[in-house]
């Protein structure tokens, strides 16, 4: 049973972690790491993904400057979300050489792993077919955006925990029209930190992807 590494970024920029993620994915392809779990929260910064509609975004740029939100480009897939304090980022750079070479299972096995992490805590998690990722109700909890670079994966999964969700009024999140967004602390009714899931959310990639003992560091 191979290991899961993980590795707690803190708060870290959008660019900067992108920066980690490439040297990871160097690394994993090489077969010098093993299944490579980055965590982080991001400064504010809303990500353009490879299906980015400009009319998503809302508001002139400058606009966003002003609210301290950044703006990135990404090659990921999906549309336009928002990142920030409160909502936990996993990127999981694994290699799917070893996980079946199917990336259908590959987003289905991610969902999966939101689900049962939402599970513990008393929250609902589903699937839409409108779009990926993991909701409660009609409103978003948990954004997904991949890129497979020979069968290596980068980017990742945003689950909102304790986020400020105000500036995803000022897209249109993931390019969907009329469903919400929400967050843990929201369907909780308490305050639910990313340190508080953290545990929770390595505890289920381990399960769904039967990876061993976690080497944290």
């Amino acid at each position: 049973m191979p290991n899961l590494s993980v590795v707690d970024l803190g708060t870290t920029h959008y660019e900067e972690a992108l920066a980690i993620q490439l040297e990871t994915l160097a690394k994993v392809q090489s077969g010098e790491m093993t299944q490579t779990l980055l965590l982080t929260e991001h400064h504010p910064v809303l990500t353009l993904g490879a299906n980015f509609h400009p009319e998503n975004l809302l508001h002139p740029p400058k606009f966003y400057a002003s609210q301290g939100i950044e703006i990135c480009k990404t090659d990921r897939g999906g549309d336009i979300t928002y990142h920030g304090p409160g909502q936990l980022v996993a990127y999981p750079i694994f290699n799917l050489n070893e996980l079946g070479k199917d990336i259908h299972l590959w987003m289905s096995n991610l969902e999966e792993t939101v689900i049962q992490t939402v599970t513990k805590l008393g929250v609902s998690g589903t699937r839409l077919p409108i779009n990926r990722g993991v909701w409660v109700g009609q409103n978003k909890l948990c954004a997904m955006g991949i890129k497979l670079k020979r069968w290596v994966s980068l980017h990742g999964i945003a689950l909102n925990c304790n986020i400020d969700l105000a500036p995803f009024s000022t897209i249109v999140p993931c390019g969907i029209a009329g469903h919400g967004v929400t967050s843990l602390t929201q369907e909780l009714g308490r305050e639910t930190t990313p340190e508080e899931v953290k545990p929770l959310l390595i505890e289920s990639f381990q399960t769904v992807f039967n990876l061993g003992a976690t080497e944290c560091r």
